[in-house]
C-alpha cells in the first residue's frame, strides 16, 4: 500500500465532505461540489483528472435534453446495467443534501450521451416513482441486484429530518434514523415497494454495502437512536420470479464495528475497507480485506498504510473510491497557520492489479466526517463515497479548465442569505410570495461591482416586473446600489428645444384689398378704436401693420359711444369711408 500527497489547482474550494466520484468508461468524474454551480460550470459535474499527483477539475457537458441535476452531498449512488451482459453503464443517484441543506427524494439516471475525442457529454433524466416512494434521506445505500434475467434496485437505511409535526424552531434541522425498511425499485417502470424484515430492527446509516448478483451484504453502520456502531453483518437476497419478488434477510457472524468507511475494489471478488470511525471521537486506522465467494463472505485485517502524522492527528477524514484499488482521501488543514489550505488530499493505492472489465460486482458505501468548526459527533456532518470500477487516470488536456475567479463563498450564495440590511427572509419562517415560487424565494442578480444576489421580495419588486427582468438582458441594480449606478451613468445627449414662432406660419388674409387712398389716409397717424366682436384678431394685427397706426382695444360700450357717437356694434368698415 502506497500513500501519496495530491495537489489541487485553484478550484480546491469546490471539494468538500460529501462529494461522490463516478466512473464512465475509465474516466472519473466529480459530483457534489461546494455551493451552487456558477457560470464557469453550470452542471456542477467535473472531470476528475489526476496527472503526476496533481488534480485538475475540468467542467463536464450535459446534453440539451437533460434535466437539472443539483449538487448533492451524501447521496446514494450505484452503477446500473440493464443486464449483466449489457455494456451500457448508467449511474443511479438518489437522495442527498442540496447546498441549502434540503433533502432530496428524487432519483436521477445519469448516462453518457456521446463521447468525442475523450470529451464526454452526459444525459441526466429524472425518474418519477409510484407506490411506496422512499422519503427524502441521506447517508443511505442503493444497489442493483440481478436475478432470472431481471434487475432491481435495493434501497436501505439513511437519515431524514424529523416529521413536520415534531419540528420546532430550535430543532428544525434535527435528523432521525429512517425506518429499517427495504425498498425495491424498478427503474424501468418506476415502481417502488417496501418490505419489512424482522431481522432488521434498528435504523442504520453510513454503512457499507456490497452487491453481488442477487445478494447484498450490509456491514457496520451507525444507529443514531442508540448512538452505537454495532458489528452488523446482514445478507439480503432478492429473488425475481415472474410474480412478486421474494426478499429475505439473514444475520451472519463475523461483522465489524465501523461507520463511514470507504470501500474500494481490488479485483472481481476482493474489496478493501479504508477509514471510517470506530468510536464517536476516534478514527478507525485499521484496513480490512473482504473476500466474496458463492454465498460466503470473509473479512480479515490487512497491512496498515504508513499514515502521515497529519492524518494520524486529524480529527476527521473523508474521501471516495477511485476504483482500481485507489482511494482519494482528504483531511482538514491546519487552521493555526494563516496561509493554510482548507483541506489536504492524499491518494492511497491498495493494489496495483487491474480489475477485469467484465465485472459482475458493484459496490457502494457511505462515509462520514465532521465540519472542522463543529463540535457535534462525527455522524452529524456526513460524507458519502462510492467505489467504482477499474479506473485509469489518462485525462485529456483538451478539456476546458475550470476557472474559479467567479466563484463566491458559500456563505454569501444560495437562497437563505442576508441580501440587504432590511432582509427578513428566514428559512424557518419563509412562505411563498410570488406565484412562481415553490420552495425557494425568488432572487435577482444585482450588477453593481462584482455582482451579488438579492431577494426579489426584499426589493419590493412586482411580479410583472420580476418576470420582465428575468426575460430581458437589461442590468438590474438593487435598492442599495441603484443611486450609485445612476450617478455613474453618462447623461444622454438631448437635442435643443425648438421654440415655436410667435406669429402663425400660415396667415389668413382678410380678403379685402386697401386702395391707395385708404393707405394714404391711414399713414397720417389717425388713431382708430375698434371693438372685438366685429373684427377678428388676425385682421386687427394685419390692419395695424399696414396702416402703421396704434390700435387700441376698447371693451366698454359707453366709451365707444363717446368717441364715435354711434352704436359700437355698427360695422367698423364705415369708419374708413
Amino acid at each position: 500500500m502506497s500513500l501519496q500527497m495530491v495537489t489541487v489547482g485553484h478550484n480546491i474550494a469546490l471539494i468538500q465532505p460529501g462529494f461522490s466520484l463516478m466512473n464512465f468508461d475509465g474516466q472519473v468524474f466529480f459530483f457534489g461540489q461546494k455551493g451552487w454551480p456558477k457560470r464557469s460550470c453550470p452542471t456542477g459535474v467535473f472531470h476528475f483528472d489526476i496527472k503526476q499527483n496533481h488534480l485538475k477539475l475540468k467542467p463536464a457537458i450535459f446534453s440539451k435534453d437533460s434535466c437539472y441535476l443539483p449538487p448533492l452531498r451524501y447521496p446514494a449512488t450505484c452503477l446500473y446495467k440493464g443486464s449483466l451482459e449489457s455494456e451500457k453503464h448508467q449511474y443511479i443517484i438518489h437522495g442527498g443534501k442540496t447546498p441549502n441543506n434540503e433533502l432530496s427524494d428524487k432519483i436521477y439516471i445519469m448516462s453518457v450521451a456521446c463521447k468525442n475525442n475523450k470529451k464526454v457529454t452526459f444525459r441526466c433524466t429524472e425518474k418519477d416513482l409510484v407506490g411506496d416512494v422512499p422519503e427524502a434521506r441521506y447517508g443511505h445505500s442503493i444497489d442493483v441486484v440481478y436475478s432470472r434475467g431481471k434487475s432491481m434496485g435495493v434501497l436501505f437505511g439513511g437519515r431524514s429530518y424529523m416529521p413536520s409535526t415534531q419540528r420546532t424552531t430550535e430543532k428544525w434541522n434535527s435528523v432521525a434514523d429512517c425506518l429499517p425498511h427495504v425498498f425495491l425499485v424498478d427503474f424501468e417502470f418506476g415502481c417502488a415497494t417496501s418490505y419489512i424484515l424482522p431481522e432488521l430492527q434498528d435504523g442504520l446509516s453510513f454503512h457499507v454495502s456490497i452487491a453481488r448478483n442477487d445478494t447484498i451484504y450490509i456491514l457496520g453502520g451507525h444507529s443514531l437512536a442508540n448512538n452505537i456502531r454495532p458489528a452488523n453483518l446482514y445478507r439480503i437476497r432478492v429473488d425475481l420470479p415472474l410474480g412478486s419478488p421474494a426478499v429475505n434477510c439473514t444475520v451472519l457472524p463475523g461483522g465489524i464495528s465501523v461507520s463511514s468507511a470507504i470501500l474500494t475494489q481490488t479485483n472481481n471478488d476482493e474489496f478493501v475497507i479504508v477509514g471510517g470511525y470506530q468510536l464517536e471521537n476516534q478514527k478507525r486506522m485499521v484496513c480490512n480485506i473482504v473476500s466474496l465467494g458463492n454465498n460466503t463472505i470473509e473479512i480479515s485485517e490487512m497491512e496498515t498504510p504508513d499514515w502521515t502524522p497529519d492524518i494520524k492527528h486529524s480529527k476527521i477524514w473523508f474521501g471516495s473510491s477511485m476504483g482500481n484499488g485507489t482511494v482519494f482521501l482528504g483531511i482538514p488543514g491546519d487552521n493555526k497557520q494563516a496561509m493554510s489550505e482548507a483541506f489536504y488530499f492524499y491518494m492511497l493505492k491498495c493494489s496495483e492489479d487491474d480489475v477485469s472489465e467484465e465485472q459482475k460486482i458493484f459496490t457502494s458505501s457511505q462515509t462520514s466526517t465532521e465540519d472542522p468548526g463543529d463540535s457535534t459527533p462525527f455522524e452529524d456532518s456526513e460524507e458519502f463515497c462510492f467505489s467504482a470500477e477499474a479506473t485509469s487516470f489518462d485525462g485529456d488536456d483538451e478539456f476546458d479548465t475550470y476557472n474559479e475567479d467567479d466563484e463566491d463563498d458559500e456563505s454569501v450564495t444560495g437562497y437563505w442569505i442576508t441580501c440587504c440590511p432590511t432582509c427578513d427572509v428566514d428559512i424557518n419562517t419563509w412562505v411563498p410570495f410570488y406565484s412562481t415560487e415553490l420552495n425557494k424565494p425568488a432572487m435577482i442578480y444585482c450588477s453593481h461591482g462584482d455582482g451579488h444576489w438579492v431577494h426579489a421580495q426584499c426589493m419590493d419588486l412586482a411580479e410583472r416586473t420580476l418576470i420582465h427582468l428575468s426575460k430581458g438582458s437589461n442590468k438590474y441594480y438593487c435598492n442599495e446600489h441603484v443611486q450609485i449606478a445612476r450617478a455613474l451613468q453618462t447623461p444622454k445627449r438631448s437635442l435643443p428645444l425648438q421654440k415655436p414662432p410667435m406669429k402663425s406660419l400660415h396667415k389668413k388674409g382678410s380678403g379685402k384689398v386697401l386702395t391707395p387712398a385708404k393707405k394714404s389716409f391711414l399713414r397720417r397717424g389717425i388713431g382708430v378704436f375698434i371693438h372685438f366682436p366685429y373684427l377678428q384678431l388676425e385682421n386687427l394685427i394685419e390692419f395695424s401693420c399696414v396702416a402703421n397706426v396704434t390700435v387700441e382695444c376698447i371693451y366698454r360700450r359707453d366709451c365707444l359711444n363717446e368717441r364715435f357717437g354711434r352704436d359700437p356694434f355698427h360695422p367698423i368698415s364705415e369708419f374708413f369711408h
